[in-house]
């Protein structure tokens, strides 16, 4: 298994990129990794770091994407660049799975266009490991790809997250539910009732497990293992979590230094704080997948370091190994005309609802 590591994405790159590189080439066996960029500049970051040089080879890409660049015009006019570069290695069979922590847009509009929709996919969606109160993840899709959705996509998210959950998560009949403003099948708009109709109707045939509308209140707490909703919410949800966790941990850390009593109490809770802290922490999840491509793609989050690297290049090939692409292309084509009515903009992925998202 080979992982094409772009090493030119992302507010850290390329030091943190290369030096995640660098520490995983030590413990990922008979798997390789190739950082497309610069080479010159690629080359020098792994001088600084021990790493397994039989596992690290570079393609040169000297284009780099910024983050401000509009992503499908970038995809176009950087034909150089380290995310193009990448995704054509994948394309080309030079590799199995692509892992980014650049420009989303670009990431998700250039997997699109280099490497194609799933037959019977109409959108991508970005699916985001969310952490849960009683420990582990759920998966929410979509996490920020399209903005705007019809019963169709949604139904589709629910199938590529419930098969990434059960492959990569290890997860035996995950639940899925769909984000509403109540538990009702008759809560929402005209849009949502009829995906719950639609997704009730194809998981029955799929076999799957559609718990129905839940609540942003029962999201944290694991009433379901994959969390669908467009990107707009999807991403309002993470974005809100984040924010909270961070509130929580700011808060605390207040609290537990205002005087020597509860100095004391911070260090015997040390140990539990730290796992408070890691529930939080996006480096330990690795990235986010790119669902509904015809190769495994997965975005880091922007800001990520090597710590995420890391754990972003295991995902990645466990995500490759348990052939997901493959499992979605059977089961989608097992529903392909459920809903077919409300999918008239199919195409409207190659324009993509891809404006910046952090990933």
């Amino acid at each position: 298994m080979k992982v094409i590591l772009d090493g030119m994405g992302g507010d850290n790159a390329p030091f943190e990129i290369v030096k995640g590189a660098a520490e995983a080439s030590h413990i990922i066996g008979d798997h390789e990794i190739c950082i497309a960029g610069d080479e010159s500049v690629i080359e020098e970051e792994l001088s600084k770091h021990l790493h397994n040089r039989l596992k690290i080879s570079v393609i040169h890409a000297p284009e780099v994407i910024e983050g401000d660049d509009s992503p499908i015009r970038a995809v176009r006019r950087k034909p150089d660049s380290s995310l193009v570069k990448g995704l054509e290695a994948v394309r080309d069979g030079k590799g199995d799975v692509f892992l980014s922590a650049g420009n989303s847009g670009a990431v998700v509009g250039g997997s699109v266009m280099l490497l194609g929709r799933i037959p019977n996919i109409d959108r991508p969606a970005i699916g985001s490991p969310y952490p849960l109160l009683e420990g582990g993840v759920a998966m929410l899709i979509d996490a920020g790809a399209n903005s705007e959705c019809k019963p169709r996509n949604l139904l589709q998210f629910g199938i590529m997250g419930s098969i990434y959950v059960e492959s990569v998560f290890g997860k035996q009949g995950p639940r899925i539910g769909l984000v509403n403003m109540g538990t009702e099948k008759s809560k929402g708009s005209p849009m949502l009732k009829a995906s719950h109709e639609l997704m009730d109707e194809a998981y029955k045939k799929l076999g799957l497990k559609f718990v129905g509308n839940i609540e942003a209140r029962d999201v944290p707490v694991g009433i379901c293992d994959v969390i669908v909703c467009d990107g707009f919410v999807g991403n309002v949800i993470l974005k809100m979590t984040e924010g909270v966790g961070l509130s929580i941990m700011h808060m605390i850390r207040e609290k537990f230094t205002e005087g020597l009593v509860a100095t004391i109490g911070a260090a015997l809770l040390m140990g539990k704080l730290g796992e408070l802290k890691n529930m939080f922490d996006y480096t330990e999840y690795g990235g986010a997948p790119v669902l509904g491509v015809m190769k495994p793609v997965v975005k880091m989050h922007g800001s990520s370091n090597a710590k995420a690297v890391v754990n972003g290049i295991s995902r990645s090939i466990a995500f490759a190994e348990g052939r997901v692409v493959e499992t979605v292309a059977k089961q989608v084509s097992e529903v392909a005309g459920l809903g077919k009515g409300d999918a008239d903009d199919a195409g409207d992925t190659d324009r993509a609802d891809t404006k910046e998202q952090d990933g």
